[in-house]
């Protein structure tokens, strides 16, 4: 049976070793009064590490070996001052707007292990390997907040830096055919800010 093609960016599911995933997540700036932040980010959306002090979306082109492209953790929402209104706001994803207080909440737990929507069949030969991001047909969506983000299956390689390693397919029944597009794969961050893990099976 087909799979459903619905991006979701990546959803926490467990923490490595099957513990209960118990939502935490942490503080970190999406903007300052010195640094703007205009591209949107999405919930699920994989974020990095700035220069000016904040996080920023982590975009396909980015995905690899700069030290720009570690990865902070995944984008949960945030909370700002709304430029217009100046009512106290919050969302699920960030809208690029001028505020200059923005704090996004972040899962930053390494060993959190993710569900991802892949952007092609994903056979079973592919666990273990190390893949990029892919964004479907846009970054996200303004009206749920979600991320778009994909799995990119055909970048599978044994490259530390790349962004993600696959450890399993979904047990998601309308999404854990390995034979058609879009299998949910489980995947845990792999060029994490506070632990880069080892190579993966080509």
């Amino acid at each position: 049976m087909a799979n459903n093609d619905a991006p979701f960016g990546l959803r926490p599911s467990r923490k490595v070793g099957g513990a209960y995933f118990s939502g935490g997540e942490s503080r970190f700036r999406v903007t300052t009064s010195d640094t703007a932040n205009t591209t949107n980010i999405y919930q699920g959306d994989v974020v990095t590490q700035n220069t000016g002090g904040i996080v920023t979306r982590i975009a396909r082109a980015d995905g690899g070996s700069a030290t720009s492209d570690i990865i902070v953790g995944v984008f949960w929402g945030c909370f700002y001052t709304d430029p217009t209104t100046s009512k106290p706001t919050w969302s699920n994803y960030w809208p690029g707007n001028a505020a200059t207080d923005a704090i996004g909440f972040i899962i930053d737990d390494p060993l959190v292990v993710f569900e991802v929507q892949a952007d092609a069949a994903f056979p079973v030969a592919d666990l273990f390997g190390n893949f990029d991001i892919v964004d479907n047909s846009g970054t996200g969506s303004s009206n749920s907040g979600w991320s778009y983000m994909e799995l990119d299956v055909s970048t599978g390689a044994t490259t530390a830096t790349l962004p993600l390693k696959a450890l399993d397919i979904s047990g998601d029944p309308e999404n854990s055919d390995m034979s058609s597009a879009n299998t949910n794969v489980m995947v845990v961050i792999q060029n994490h800010l506070l632990v880069q893990r080892q190579v993966g099976l080509a």
